[in-house]
């Protein structure tokens, strides 16, 4: 593959910001363009739920500091609308025609949507996927509303504590209980502290109308209960923006779909990084996965960088061990591999009643992962531990 003269990165956040930065690091001194569906420079996502909502951040705090040799040019306020694989052309949503030698795909994900609760159907529905939505909800929150909130991934947890702390009455919606992607322990415990946090939940129940002349008053569940509201918050999970890619030739299947280099399958000199990747891990050997944690975007960055430079194979490889952590509730929770693969866990340290404690899943004798409550620098033997396993080959 020749070394590409015109790298166009579609995504301005961080894994974006992250492959540019990978790109010069790596010697490409060719033109540099990053093409952004918002209007900002690349900002910081997580304090979004946490510390922006609560205003213990401010918005200038959460900006990414821009390498003043990056060299770039930022074409933002204007998302990819399409791309031409056979002409090398991205076009965007304002009619620019952005040729390229080279492509980078970090468009990310976005919040799912549902029907009774687009947001702007109604005043105080609402979703948090920007720094707009963070600090219309903040000032929002700052006026001590009911909030309801459908959804307790992690967005709709660390959003229910930001509001508890600022003393908001909270009531949850979820047809899944709290954090159930962390496992059933996590996931009760989770449930404890929410509850003890004066957080009402009700668990395996979903919205099926909304009330309000203008602004939303109030949301009717299944099982007949009203629960009156001033705000209602959307937090249903995401899904990877690729809705610009379909029928350009880039295999799409939830995200685009990559070899274990991050390269895009059977389309040459395009890669992907970050929330919209699904890349075959080496570390695990199994089906492709895709990763919305903030980690895996910024490395995953890096390594689909130097794939464009040097060539998918072997020594481009990303061999990764997932990790992610969330702040709530006055704790962190933290995990890294893949638990979720585990058939048994086990509590290594600490104290489940004590809510500080590190559990180990393992698939048969192997270990595939490690979670936490409040015991972050327990995970580090077994982070290591998993990136020493030898790769599973393909």
């Amino acid at each position: 593959m020749s070394t590409p003269r015109r790298i166009l990165v579609v995504g301005a956040s961080l894994a974006g910001l992250r492959a540019a930065e990978a790109l010069r690091s790596e010697g490409f001194d060719g033109e540099l363009t990053v093409l952004g569906a918002e209007p900002h420079m690349p900002y910081d996502r997580p304090p979004l739920s946490k510390d922006v909502l609560t205003g213990s951040m401010a918005r200038a705090d959460i900006d990414f500091r821009i390498p003043d040799d990056l060299n770039a040019e930022w074409l933002l306020g204007d998302a990819a609308a399409g791309l031409d694989v056979e002409r090398r052309v991205v076009t965007s949503a304002s009619g620019r025609r952005l040729g390229f030698d080279g492509l980078v795909i970090a468009t990310g994900s976005a919040p799912r949507r549902l029907p009774l609760l687009e947001p702007g159907s109604l005043e105080g529905i609402v979703e948090l996927r920007t720094v707009e939505d963070s600090l219309a909800l903040r000032a929002t929150l700052e006026r001590k509303p009911r909030v309801v909130l459908v959804g307790c991934g992690f967005i709709g947890v660390e959003v229910a504590s930001s509001a508890r702390e600022l003393g908001c009455e909270v009531d949850i919606v979820s047809l899944d209980p709290p954090l159930i992607v962390a496992g059933k322990l996590f996931s009760d415990v989770c449930s404890e502290m929410l509850l003890d946090h004066g957080v009402r939940m009700h668990i395996g129940r979903h919205v099926t109308e909304v009330h309000g002349d203008g602004r939303v008053e109030a949301v009717a569940l299944d099982d007949g209960v009203r629960l009156e509201a001033d705000v209602v918050v959307a937090a249903v999970g995401a899904f990877p923006v690729t809705d610009w890619l379909e029928g350009s030739g880039v295999p799409l299947d939830n995200g685009v779909v990559c070899d274990a280099s991050c390269a895009v399958h059977g389309v040459p000199g395009v890669v992907a990084a970050g929330d919209v990747a699904r890349w075959t891990n080496p570390l695990f050997g199994e089906a492709p996965m895709r990763i919305e944690h903030w980690t895996n975007a910024a490395e995953q960055a890096g390594a689909a960088a130097r794939t464009l430079l040097h060539g998918s194979g072997q020594h481009t490889a990303f061999s990764s061990v997932p990790s992610f952590w969330s702040d709530h509730l006055g704790t962190r929770l933290q995990s890294v591999g893949l638990p979720l693969l585990a058939d048994r866990l086990e509590v290594v340290d600490g104290s489940v009643q004590e809510r500080r404690f590190v559990a180990v899943g393992y698939r048969g004798e192997e270990i595939v992962g490690a979670t936490t409550y409040g015991m972050v620098r327990g995970l580090l033997r077994y982070r290591v531990q998993l990136g020493q396993r030898e790769p599973v080959a393909s």
